[in-house]
C-alpha cells in the first residue's frame, strides 16, 4: 500500500510523462500497477460522431475502411489510460455513425444523457455547427471538416479543430511549389461545392505566395462507373484532350475533394508536367507512408492493432483524443470549460510525430501543425518550408493568420 504522499508524487510524475512516447509511458505504468485503484476515479467518456463514407473511389486502394476515424480514437484511449492509471482517471468511448442525410442530434442527446461532455467529430460543416449549437455545454473536436467558415465567420467557442483547413493544406503545397520555383499553375477544379472551395483555397494561396494561375478549368462530374472494364481506354483519350491547349505552365494543380478525376491526371496530361493537389503530390495532415520523427512507432502500433495503415482521418481523431487525455490530466477534471482553458493556455502542446510540438491558435482554436507533402509512397517534403518566417510561429504561415481572421471568440 503506497502512502498518500508517494501517490501524489507519482501523479505529478505521470503528468510530466504524459507527453512522452508510448514506450516511456509503458515503462512507468508498472509503477502504477503497485498502487491500488482509488474509489474516486474520474471516469471520462468521449463521444464519437462520424459520418458514413460511402463514396466511390478511383482506386480500390482508396476505399475507406469501415473503422476509419474511430480507430484513431481507440488507439489514443490506450495512451490516455496508461497515464490515467497514475491519476485515478479512466477513459472510455461511445461511438455513433451518422448517415449522409441523418440528423446527428438524437445521437448527440443520447450520449449527453450518458454523461458525455467531450466529443470527437467527423461531420460536414452544417452538421458540425448544429452539434456545436445544440451541445453548448460540451467541447467538440472537429477532426474531419476542412471548411474555412467553421474556423472563421461561423466559428464556435466550444469547437476545437484538429483537422487542417483547406487554406492550411493549400498553403503547405504552395510553399513547396514556390521553393521549387514552379510558379506557373494550371488549376483544374471539380464541379462539386467542396471542390470549388478547395479551388478557392489554391487561388488564395497563389496570391499569397506570388504564384500565377495561367488558367482555371472545371472538370464536370457526369457520373458513371469509374472502374469499368473500358475505363482505362476512355481515360487515356479523355485526359489528354481535357488538358490540351493550356497556356505554358510548370505544374497542374487539381482541386478534387470528391475523388472524381484527379487520380486520372498523372501521366495522362497533354503536356509533360507534374500533377499536385488532389493527386500526385498531395498535402495532408498524415499519410500511411509517413515515418519521420519517430512516426514509424505510431504506424507500427496502428498496424498491429487494426491491420492497416493510419489515414489522415485516423490521425486527426487520434490527436483530438490525445489532447483530451493530456488536458484532463493537467486540469484534473473533464469539465469542458476548464479543459478548453488549458488548451488555450501557453502551457499546452501536443506531440504528433511531425518534428515539432503542436499548439492551439487562440483566435480560432485551430491546431497549429505541419503539412506533409506525400506521393503515397513516402513523405516528399514537410511545410512550412525553410525561409518562410513568422513573428509568432512558422506554423502560422499556413492558413489564415490572426490579422485575417473573421472569428470572434469570447
Amino acid at each position: 500500500m503506497l502512502s498518500a504522499s508517494l501517490r501524489a508524487g507519482l501523479r505529478r510524475l505521470a503528468q510530466s510523462l504524459a507527453r512522452l512516447p508510448r514506450a516511456a509511458q509503458c515503462a512507468v505504468a508498472l509503477i502504477a500497477l503497485a498502487s491500488p485503484a482509488a474509489a474516486d476515479t474520474l471516469a471520462v467518456k468521449i463521444g464519437v460522431l462520424r459520418q458514413i463514407h460511402n463514396r466511390e473511389t478511383i482506386s480500390i486502394l482508396d476505399i475507406p475502411p469501415p473503422d476509419e476515424f474511430v480507430a484513431g480514437v481507440k488507439m489514443a484511449l490506450e495512451d490516455d489510460n496508461t497515464t490515467g492509471r497514475f491519476l485515478d482517471q479512466s477513459f472510455s468511448m461511445i461511438d455513433a455513425k451518422v448517415g449522409a442525410n441523418e440528423d446527428p442530434l438524437p445521437k448527440l442527446d443520447k450520449m449527453t444523457a450518458e454523461g458525455v461532455k467531450l466529443f470527437v467529430v467527423d461531420l460536414p460543416a452544417a452538421q458540425l455547427l448544429a452539434v456545436a449549437d445544440h451541445a453548448k455545454g460540451a467541447l467538440i473536436f472537429n477532426a474531419g471538416a476542412p471548411d474555412e467558415r467553421v474556423r472563421e465567420q461561423d466559428c464556435r467557442a466550444n469547437v476545437i479543430h484538429t483537422a487542417p483547413s483547406r487554406a492550411m493544406l493549400a498553403d503547405g503545397l504552395a510553399e513547396y511549389l514556390m521553393w521549387k520555383r514552379w510558379r506557373r499553375w494550371f488549376l483544374v477544379v471539380g464541379s462539386h461545392p467542396d471542390d470549388k472551395a478547395l479551388g478557392e483555397a489554391y487561388t488564395r494561396a497563389a496570391r499569397k505566395f506570388g504564384a500565377k494561375i495561367v488558367e482555371t478549368r472545371t472538370y464536370v462530374d457526369n457520373g458513371g462507373g469509374r472502374r469499368s472494364d473500358s475505363g482505362v481506354v476512355q481515360v487515356q483519350s479523355q485526359m489528354p484532350a481535357f488538358t490540351q491547349n493550356a497556356p505554358d505552365y510548370d505544374v497542374l494543380v487539381a482541386a478534387d475533394e470528391n475523388n472524381v478525376f484527379a487520380g486520372y491526371l498523372p501521366y495522362r496530361t497533354w503536356d509533360a508536367r507534374p500533377v499536385v493537389g488532389s493527386a500526385g503530390l498531395v498535402p495532408t495532415s498524415w499519410d500511411p507512408s509517413h515515418e519521420l520523427w519517430g512516426g514509424i512507432q505510431l504506424q507500427n502500433r496502428f498496424y498491429r492493432a487494426f491491420k492497416r495503415g493510419m489515414t489522415a482521418l485516423d490521425n486527426q481523431a487520434w490527436v483530438a483524443a490525445r489532447m483530451i487525455g493530456d488536458s484532463v490530466a493537467h486540469a484534473k477534471t473533464d469539465d469542458p470549460e476548464k479543459v478548453r482553458a488549458y488548451m488555450r493556455s501557453p502551457a499546452f502542446d501536443v506531440a504528433d510525430f511531425k518534428g515539432t510540438r503542436l499548439t492551439l491558435r487562440p483566435w480560432n482554436q485551430q491546431l497549429r501543425q505541419p503539412i506533409l507533402l506525400t506521393d503515397g509512397r513516402s513523405t516528399v517534403s514537410v511545410s512550412p518550408q525553410e525561409g518562410y518566417l513568422h513573428q509568432v510561429s512558422v506554423l502560422d504561415t499556413l492558413g489564415l493568420d490572426q490579422p485575417e481572421t473573421k472569428c470572434k471568440l469570447p
